[in-house]
This record gives structure tokens, C-alpha cells and sequence, in this order.
């Protein structure tokens, strides 16, 4: 009853297979965008005359989770070059952790500087 097409009867009239259409020639080739990682932000201490050594200790062990030993040296830095960089962190975290420190320094009373930068 029924009957198959064969490849010859899909041919058209002229005898040529049918074409598909290929006017430009260029494929679409869907490609998955790659997305960029974002930002990182040094947290830097900034030296100054009147907050006691002991005080930065305490916030670089407290804030940012150093041994006594590694606040001890990030200390050292931040006295004889003037600034050291703290951590670096996504920029939420960074500037949260700017805002700890200078209001923890505020309520003590003690004029210690934390900023932050793009690395």
C-alpha cells in the first residue's frame, strides 16, 4: 500500500538534490561568555604617631585572623615603612573590614588609619 521515497524521487525537477540555504556561508557559532572574576581590594594600616603597637596587634589578630607572630611583623611594617597591606579581600569584604577597624579604633580613641585600594 504504501510506498518509500528513494533518493532518486527526492530530486527535483532539474535532477539535482535539493540545497539548503547557504547564502552567506558563515556559521553561527553560539559561544558561552566568559565571565571576568571580580576585583580584589588591598586592605592597607597606615602609620601614625599616637596608636600603641599593642592596639594594631590586637585589630590584626582580631579583624583579620593573624597569629600573634604574623600581626607582630605586619606591625613592624606598617611602623618603620608607614603602610602595609593587611589583606586583600572581594570589595564588600574589603571595605567592611576597613569599617570594622576605624570604628573599633574610634571607640578607643586612637587616630589609626585603614584604607582601601584596587590591586
Amino acid at each position: 500500500m504504501f510506498q518509500y521515497a528513494s533518493a532518486q524521487n527526492l530530486t527535483m525537477s532539474s535532477g539535482e538534490p535539493p540545497k539548503e540555504d547557504d547564502s552567506d556561508g558563515d556559521l553561527a557559532i553560539a559561544t558561552k561568555p566568559k565571565s571576568k572574576r571580580p576585583p580584589l581590594y588591598k586592605v592597607l594600616l597606615l602609620n601614625d604617631d599616637y596608636t600603641p603597637m599593642e592596639f594594631v596587634v590586637h585589630i590584626l589578630e582580631h579583624f583579620f585572623s593573624m597569629t600573634h607572630a604574623q600581626a607582630f611583623e605586619i606591625m613592624l611594617t606598617v611602623h618603620k615603612k608607614g603602610v602595609a597591606v593587611v589583606g586583600v579581600f572581594s570589595h564588600e569584604i574589603a571595605e567592611t573590614k576597613v569599617a570594622q577597624v576605624m570604628d573599633f579604633a574610634r571607640q578607643h580613641q586612637h587616630p589609626l588609619q585603614c584604607t582601601m585600594e584596587k590591586e
